[in-house]
């Protein structure tokens, strides 16, 4: 499995970390792809193609992030199911993503930014963790790799673009 993501979002490393342990328990081998610009891309992709990769993870991060037509277009190329990180990765045309709510995040946000108008301290706050998840699928991603989503997959997506 390819990995994509930039060395200079510290949050990848923790990332990564946290894929290594199942990855190795299901005998996936991971390849990372550093990308730190645009112009990475190219040989990132070359590299998964010639590390004959099964499939692609994409971390986060602003470079990531800029080019995810890109990597959906790369994904669907190559045959490669991609797991994404934001439900915009997936509405650029990637397979599927599975994360934190942003829209609940930000939610959230204006809820402390109620409070700390009406005089609460910052750092008197409690720090949460996020609670609402979402699964999105894309078909037309899946169809044209030529993947079939089973039903009972399909059925605990939050939403199915087809």
């Amino acid at each position: 499995m390819a990995v994509l993501g930039s060395s200079t979002n510290t949050a990848n490393a923790r990332l990564l970390n946290e894929v290594e342990p199942p990855a190795a328990a299901f005998g996936v081998k991971l390849q990372y792809l550093d990308v730190l610009g645009p112009k990475d891309f190219e040989i990132a992709f070359r590299a998964a193609v010639k590390g004959r990769a099964e499939a692609v993870l994409v971390l986060t991060g602003p470079v990531v992030n800029s080019q995810r037509k890109q990597i959906a277009d790369f994904a669907a190329k190559n045959r490669l199911p991609a797991i994404l990180s934001f439900p915009e990765y997936v509405e650029a045309g990637g397979l599927m993503s599975y994360s934190a709510s942003v829209t609940d995040m930000y939610r959230r946000a204006a809820t402390y930014v109620d409070k700390i108008l009406k005089g609460a301290k910052p750092a008197d706050l409690p720090v949460e963790q996020p609670t609402k998840f979402e699964f999105i699928i894309n078909l037309k991603a899946a169809k044209q790799i030529g993947l079939t989503i089973p039903p009972n997959v399909l059925v605990r997506a939050d939403r199915v673009i087809k």
